[in-house]
């Protein structure tokens, strides 16, 4: 979600009184209180009918405040009808006009238009001017922003601190920091605000720590400031670095707003931080935050995202808006928990609601049937997108339906698909297949489809560790280790695993062999503490997953320090017995990994929860939800 920084508060624009007939003044006055109770076009299309009957079509303030209607309702061709009808309009007008392209999103247009109002030789004033400065940097047209700016100096207006503000947000959207910096260090009074707007323009480009740099400058931070750093954060992958700013603002003695809520809830989700997002929850209810829809999606995807389905579930229910938002979101939620069944009765649900799904509604209710092996039920909604709801297919959905097939087995029917396919695959879907080869032990077809990915150059760290997999799953050692040492020759960075645990509100994260935890020496040791008793239970480690040829001990080790495993040891010694322990991955979880919580959940007789890459994994009494299909 991006926060939208307002600058400064906008006057309000009207034209000016012009001269008229008197008579005509209560019967404008009148007509006008209409048009401005109107809600639609439909509405006010009936009293513009009336005075066009009535032969006052050109009145400047009524059709000023028709086009201001489409511009609340985002109706560029009734407004275009009327512009282009209107003899002579003045700036007043054209600021109408303007203000409805931009926000349909027609920014190009709005930009023609401006310099067409400048070629009729009608003078540009500090109403319209941020408005198009706004086009110029939500199009990223550089060159009409700088051109703008020559005049806003020109005409006398330079010193207009809302102008300036907008010249900064121009510069900044096009990544011309240096100049955004100027304007900014111009200002004679660099406020909250523009200081915002400097710190989002940062945030937007990645620029993490500049836009902290600024951040921390600022003497009097208000909810809009904070709101901007959390989100911007957020976006940028930052999710612990937003708790902490989150936690700061509260010190600070600063309010958040649904906004805040919503962007701390969005970390909260994907670092699975459920206890703080529980906290987060509480605090709307508290201070009589309003669960409109999108609070409402956001809690909901917080807890399906966290893994309590059923707290995600019950909140849907109590929910008194649901729009698409919401209903995408549990859909999503019951997807990820492998609640399949659960996720097409929803989406049927909403049909039957008359709430038209979207492009991320069928991904979501695709992958559900993905996760569940719901082959025929998959297609028949793959096949609706187009001819029931015309919607599009992308590369999502076609990723999908080949996820579906690869993970029923149908592996040469997955291959067959992707080739007869309306859409160029990537390498996300032939990963997909890749995966799925290796699961079922198609290696040959894996071969193939690893070849593919390597000689198109779209190949990821992951299609390299999945190929050197496949080839160490057949003994072929020297064959995986060239895929590796090919891997590390073209600089192709590996992505680590990492592993997540909240605790006491705090997240502790382990890597691989992780030996940086303070309590290091108490993980390790109910590490083997685990591995003993994993051998009474018949465990029996897959150690042909191990892609170096190594002694058997030290693939036995190296399995056992995956960092799913560390975190679930520091969950084990941290929290109180019969607790249930929630772990994040940011990859897959391994096949040995899988059988070994299962027996871990069985061991010590806790629910272990554990999110990964793809989907969820409730662990419980030796059993995983996903019935060991994932």
């Amino acid at each position: 979600m991006i926060v939208a920084v307002v600058a400064a508060a906008s006057p309000p624009i009207s034209p000016p009184y012009l001269n008229s007939n008197p008579g005509s003044f209560g019967d404008r006055k009148q007509l006008l209180f209409k048009l401005q109770k109107c809600k639609s076009i439909q509405h006010a299309a009936p009293i513009h009918a009336h005075i066009i009957k009535n032969g006052n079509p050109n009145d400047p303030f009524i059709l000023f405040e028709l086009i201001r209607i489409c511009s609340r309702c985002c109706s560029i061709e009734y407004a275009s009808k009327i512009f282009r009808q209107t003899p002579d309009p003045n700036v007043f007008l054209y600021t109408a006009f303007i203000e409805v392209l931009v926000s349909s999103g027609a920014y190009f247009d709005g930009i023609r238009t401006y310099f067409q109002m400048i070629k009729y030789f009608i003078l540009p004033d500090n109403y319209i001017i941020p408005l198009v400065l706004k086009a110029c940097g939500s199009a990223l047209d550089l060159k009409s922003g700088e051109q703008i700016h020559c005049q806003v100096m020109k005409l006398g207006l330079s010193s207009d601190r809302f102008l300036r503000v907008k010249l900064m947000e121009l510069y900044g959207k096009c990544g011309e920091f240096n100049d955004a910096k100027k304007v900014f260090d111009e200002m004679p009074q660099r406020d909250v605000v523009a200081s915002t707007v400097m710190i989002s323009c940062y945030l937007d480009h990645g620029l993490v720590s500049k836009a902290m740099d600024e951040f921390r400058l600022v003497s009097t931070k208000d909810n809009v400031c904070w709101t901007a750093v959390i989100d911007g954060l957020v976006r940028n992958g930052e999710m612990n670095y937003a708790l902490e700013l989150f936690r700061e603002m509260q010190m600070a003695g600063v309010k958040p707003n649904e906004v805040t809520v919503v962007c701390v809830l969005s970390a909260c989700a994907q670092l699975g931080a459920l206890e703080l997002g529980k906290w987060v929850h509480s605090y709307v209810e508290k201070y009589n935050i309003q669960v409109n829809h999108i609070v409402g999606s956001a809690l909901v995807n917080m807890y399906s995202r966290c893994g309590d389905i059923d707290e995600a579930a019950s909140l849907f229910e109590d929910l008194k808006a649901r729009d698409v938002t919401t209903y995408n979101s549990m859909i999503v939620g019951y997807a990820l928990n492998g609640k399949s069944m659960e996720a097409i009765k929803i989406f049927q649900r909403m049909k039957h609601e008359g709430v038209k799904p979207t492009s991320i509604t069928f991904s979501g209710v695709l992958n559900a049937c993905s996760h569940g092996g719901l082959v025929d039920i998959g297609f028949d909604i793959f096949g609706s997108m187009e001819t029931e709801y015309g919607i599009e297919r992308r590369i999502e959905h076609y990723g999908c339906m080949v996820d579906l097939l690869g993970r029923v087995g149908r592996l040469q029917e997955a291959y067959d698909f992707i080739q007869k396919g309306n859409i160029a695959p990537d390498n996300i879907i032939w990963g997909s297949l890749l995966s799925a080869c290796r699961i079922h032990k198609n290696f040959e077809l894996g071969e193939r489809v690893a070849k593919i990915l390597l000689e198109y150059g779209a190949a990821d760290s992951g299609t390299y560790i999945l190929l050197s997999n496949v080839y160490a799953s057949r003994g072929k050692f020297k064959e995986a280790a060239q895929v590796r040492a090919k891997l590390r020759e073209e600089g192709v960075q590996k992505e680590p695993g990492c592993s997540s645990i909240e605790v006491n509100n705090e997240i502790h994260e382990f890597l691989l062999g992780d030996i940086r935890h303070p309590k290091r020496e108490a993980i390790y040791s109910k590490l083997k503490e685990l591995n003993h008793m994993l051998e009474s239970e018949d465990y029996a480690p897959a150690t042909d997953v191990i892609s170096q040829d190594i002694e058997e001990h030290e693939k036995r080790w190296a399995l056992s320090i995956h960092s799913e495993r560390l975190a679930i040891c520091y969950g084990l010694i941290s929290t109180k017995p019969c607790t249930t322990i929630r772990v994040v991955k940011n990859l897959r979880v391994c096949n040995d990994c899988h059988s070994v919580i299962k027996l871990i959940s069985k061991i010590t007789r806790r629910k272990v929860v554990v999110r990964d890459r793809n989907r969820f994994h409730h662990f419980e009494n030796g059993v995983c939800s996903c019935g060991d299909y994932w």
